[in-house]
């Protein structure tokens, strides 16, 4: 299975937080490839930057250290994200819903809110 990580799961992983589920982390550690998108670092950052949350320095080596594959963010995927329905009103997560549907990716996320696209799902609290 091709998987990508809602940043929210990128985090669990890396703090070895219990809110990612024993499965998720079976699914993730036997992954055919795991992807870590661009969009990450770049929301993770801006939450730092704002005091919201604390990550590790040189996030995009730690997740490839880690075995991720980073997932650039093409033309295509900037062309998809806004004409995508407004379930969701997060840009970086509808990104992460263009980049699964045009790579034909599991997106592993915690966020009900993403459930009305038509994309592959996993709970990451599972």
């Amino acid at each position: 299975m091709r998987i990508l990580l809602d940043s929210h799961a990128v985090l669990w992983w890396l703090e070895d937080n219990n809110s990612l589920g024993s499965q998720c982390r079976d699914l993730i550690e036997h992954a055919d490839e795991a992807f870590v998108s661009a969009v990450t670092p770049w929301e993770l950052g801006i939450k730092r930057s704002l005091g919201k949350l604390s990550m590790p320095e040189g996030l995009s080596d730690v997740l490839e250290s880690d075995g991720f594959k980073p997932l650039s963010i093409t033309a295509a995927h900037a062309e998809l994200a806004p004409s995508l329905p407004p379930f969701h009103r997060d840009p970086f997560d509808r990104m992460l819903v263009a980049q699964a549907q045009l790579e034909a990716l599991v997106l592993v996320t915690a966020d009900k809110a993403l459930a009305s696209y038509e994309i592959e799902q996993f709970d990451a609290r599972s």
